[in-house]
């Protein structure tokens, strides 16, 4: 979802102190002070140390970082036709009949329909089979923290995956992902873990790397959250293809979603 780099940039779901941790110089001196930021907020010693000690840069996300901007530089049609082909319109299908009833559910709840949460499913991570990331989220996070070009954001998307620890949604083997830590099957940054994940199964976590239910409602809340109006158009130029703008902010991506949405249900 992060990245335009497929995505949105929420704002960290933690606010950052005055003296956050500066970012730049010696590594382990920066993690040390966002230890202690950790703990101003409210997170665990326990689940400081269980994260953080030990932590190094990781050079690989830091080159990533630096290469990702040129994703969306295709025309709609050369870049649609990588993402959405027969198979994958034929696997939608099949998902929009496999979950229906959890669907209508979700619309009834959020007002989002069931072939743009399938949509953005399939897109993201191919409906949960495909590559959801296997970078460790802490250590992704804390590089690109550390790294001064966006520090603050990626300090607040260190905290909130602290604050998923501490919550016991996710153990820290599980707490994997992208590039710049987005995290299960719609890749949702950790602030946006937070602020729109949705227990749907009712479990007692959000689980949104191992849960559908929780998935596809807490897409949905994001997007009900934003401002979707039910029963709208999402075709360019409308409100619903605004609201789709704080999932991913490349027009290229929204159009996609919305093609492959109609593809889903045969328009």
């Amino acid at each position: 979802m992060f990245r335009v780099f497929a995505g949105v940039l929420l704002s960290a779901i933690f606010a950052l102190p005055a003296h956050a941790a500066r970012c730049g110089g010696d590594f382990n001196s920066f993690v040390a002070a966002m230890s202690a930021e950790a703990s101003a907020a409210g997170i665990s010693q326990s689940v400081i140390s269980q994260a953080l000690d030990g932590v190094t840069e990781d050079a690989k996300v830091l080159q990533f970082d630096r290469r990702q901007r040129g994703t969306f530089d295709k025309t709609f049609e050369q870049y649609v036709s990588t993402r959405v082909g027969a198979g994958r319109i034929k696997a939608g299908r099949a998902m929009l009949l496999r979950h229906a009833s959890l669907l209508s559910r979700i619309e009834r709840q959020f007002g989002v329909p069931p072939q743009i949460l399938v949509a953005i499913w399939g897109l993201e991570s191919d409906f949960g089979k495909g590559d959801m990331g296997k970078m460790p989220v802490v250590r992704t996070l804390a590089t690109l923290a550390h790294d001064c070009r966006r520090t603050e954001l990626f300090q607040g998307e260190l905290l909130a995956a602290l604050k998923i620890l501490q919550r016991g949604d996710l153990p820290l083997r599980d707490l994997v992902g992208a590039f710049a830590g987005e995290i299960g099957q719609t890749q949702f940054l950790p602030s946006s873990y937070i602020k729109y994940g949705v227990d749907f199964d009712g479990n007692g976590h959000v689980d949104l790397r191992h849960s559908v239910p929780d998935v596809l409602a807490s897409t949905a809340n994001l997007l009900h959250t934003a401002g979707w109006h039910p029963g709208g158009s999402y075709e360019e130029g409308s409100a619903n293809f605004q609201v789709m703008r704080e999932w991913n902010r490349a027009t290229i991506y929204r159009k996609t979603i919305g093609y492959f949405a109609d593809r889903l249900v045969g328009q």
